[in-house]
């Protein structure tokens, strides 16, 4: 075991903590993009949009719900509706019992929907958790180098292992598509848009990060007390020679990865509609039919000629497909429309003459 002490004692602690944050950062930014493009089809789309709503107060409020049942306050009454969602407990506790369930209020949402996706997809693919030191700094792995590279490494391992899966998803298997399903719930709801029953707050990155400074700045103690148990976790890591502090770190590392993941699909399928919301007529059910039946098709295929890759190819040339069908689709009216506008300057010019 190799670096200076006061690299050792004071600053490896931190690298997984400043990763975790980092990511969840990364993570905010996605968000605040998906609720970019969810403003954009709200118009058209106010159900949709009130749904992806109602899911992310379903999530704060289980959360809350949550918080109130790990401090032993219990719960009294909850209500949830598409703006708002509250929890009453049964037994008001302040101070530390408070702050915790304010966290799982705040902090809560960005990690604990994912953290039972995490827990479906360890039971579909168990090896998908995979904890590993680079050999490379094996010899000063308690470094704050060391253990910042140990991060980013889980996290490249269980980002590829994750993509690979979801480029081998079977969609005609009922726990694939059932975890695909909830991967898209998270993805369109992991935050609500809008809050509140007659002032409404909109919920966006600044509001977010306001919540969680106030919680900081609130009780600063009990951070101070988080990295005191922190440290200590690490000491005891470093002492039986494990790699447990890592590992816990990895796991909030996995949860952000898996999010960010569920708010891309998010963005794919936004971007969609918005394409579909361009095509006029009956045209516009091509972007939404095109998926279904091209995936059915090689699905079908491929069950009279099997292939290694039948899943992937057949996710590839649904997304290939529903691409191009769209993207001609969207030409074919817009030379349409170009058409109208010329043979109406044509016939009004024409008018024009006729009238001289």
């Amino acid at each position: 075991m190799e670096g200076t002490p006061i690299d050792i004692v004071v600053f490896a602690p931190l690298a997984p903590i400043l990763g975790v944050i980092l990511f969840w950062f990364i993570k905010l930014l996605f968000i605040e993009s998906q609720k970019y493009f969810l403003d954009k089809i709200r118009p058209k789309h106010t159900a949709l949009c009130r749904f992806t709503n109602f899911l992310g107060i379903l999530f704060q409020t289980i959360c809350h719900a949550l918080g109130y049942t790990v401090t032993k306050s219990g719960i009294s009454d909850v209500y949830i509706s598409v703006n708002y969602g509250r929890v009453a407990p049964k037994k008001e506790k302040k101070g530390i019992f408070e702050w915790i369930a304010n966290v799982f209020l705040f902090i809560g949402p960005f990690f604990i929907p994912a953290f039972l996706l995490l827990l479906c997809l360890l039971i579909i693919i168990p090896e998908i958790f995979h904890i590993t030191i680079p050999l490379d700094i094996i010899n000063i792995k308690y470094t704050f180098g060391a253990q910042l590279i140990s991060f980013g490494t889980n996290l490249f391992i269980f980002s590829e292992k994750f993509l690979t899966f979801l480029l081998n998803i079977d969609l005609l298997h009922p726990g694939h598509f059932g975890f695909f399903l909830l991967l898209i719930f998270l993805g369109m709801g992991i935050r609500p848009s809008y809050i509140g029953e007659k002032k409404i707050d909109r919920v966006d990155m600044i509001y977010d990060l306001r919540n969680v400074w106030n919680l900081i700045t609130h009780k600063p103690l009990y951070i101070l007390i988080l990295f005191l148990i922190s440290y200590n976790f690490f000491y005891v890591s470093l002492i039986f020679n494990q790699n447990w502090y890592t590992v816990i770190f990895s796991i909030f590392g996995f949860l952000t990865i898996i999010s960010i993941f569920a708010i891309i699909i998010a963005h794919l399928i936004i971007s969609l509609i918005r394409a579909a919301d361009k095509i006029e007529g009956k045209k516009k059910y091509i972007p939404y039919l095109t998926p279904i039946i091209s995936y059915i098709l090689m699905r079908t295929l491929f069950f009279y000629f099997p292939n290694k890759y039948t899943n992937t190819i057949s996710l590839l040339m649904m997304m290939l497909s529903t691409f191009i069908l769209t993207l001609v689709t969207l030409r074919k009216g817009d030379k349409f429309k170009t058409g109208l506008n010329i043979k109406w300057f044509k016939k009004k010019d024409e008018d024009k003459k006729d009238g001289e």
